[in-house]
């Protein structure tokens, strides 16, 4: 084979193929070795671990994302679709004085989403709280308050907070956190996952409203969820007048 053609066709392969997070290899493995197994029991069964050990990297695929660099938008941190937005204070695990009520967005990842979670803004970690609890539903409103959760709260250079709570869900036995207290991110940044199935709500500022509504898919790193901007600039008109 003509050594250009054979380096133009592993670039044709690396372009179909997604990377796997690295957190996603020690499963695969798990999945290939019960593969084998199952092959040595019954071929059936272990085509059926094929299929499987498939799945579980795809579920773990961990696919380059275009973020937009206005820094007023507040951006999707998951993949999934909108599944609620309500009204609700931030965490009260943060210990923090606001009770103020803000837009929350919950997004809900299925078992076939990208599980890899993004910051939605460029900014600072100031607080974080991790919470055991239950693995209900986690599409259900209960599940901000009930399941396990980790919790982090993100303030940008205008001094504007975010929370970022990331939810077990139904089959989800794992959330995995990055960062911490003092972590500076970018927006569309990766900073976890949370395995087989969950839920990540955001937290906008008081008065910002959203810009997706219930039932759209959201794409981590891409999907704008708000423009922050809309409220300085009203509030700049409001003092004008």
């Amino acid at each position: 084979m003509c050594p250009t053609h054979g380096n133009q066709g592993i670039k044709t392969l690396k372009s179909v193929l997604v990377p796997i997070n690295p957190e996603g290899w020690k499963f695969v493995a798990i999945f290939a070795a019960i593969t084998v197994i199952l092959f040595l029991i019954a071929e059936p069964l272990g085509w059926a671990g094929v299929i499987l050990t498939l799945w579980c990297a795809y579920f773990f695929r961990d696919p380059d994302r275009i973020t937009p660099t206005d820094e007023n938008l507040v951006i999707s941190p998951a993949d999934g679709r909108v599944c609620m937005i309500s009204q609700a204070p931030l965490p009260k695990e943060l210990e923090l004085d606001d009770k103020t009520p803000r837009t929350r967005v919950s997004i809900f990842m299925n078992v076939f989403n990208v599980h890899v979670n993004r910051c939605p803004i460029n900014g600072e970690v100031v607080g974080e709280a991790y919470v055991p609890g239950k693995f209900v539903n986690a599409e259900l409103d209960k599940a901000s308050d009930n399941n396990e959760r980790q919790i982090l709260l993100v303030r940008d250079k205008e001094g504007r907070e975010f929370g970022v709570v990331q939810i077990a869900g139904l089959v989800a036995r794992r959330i995995l956190c990055d960062v911490g207290t003092g972590s500076q991110l970018k927006a569309g940044e990766r900073f976890g996952l949370i395995r087989f199935g969950s839920r990540v709500d955001v937290y906008l500022p008081e008065g910002v409203s959203p810009n997706v509504i219930v039932g759209q898919t959201t794409i981590a790193g891409e999907t704008i969820l708000a423009d922050v901007s809309v409220k300085d600039k009203e509030a700049a008109i409001g003092e004008i007048r």
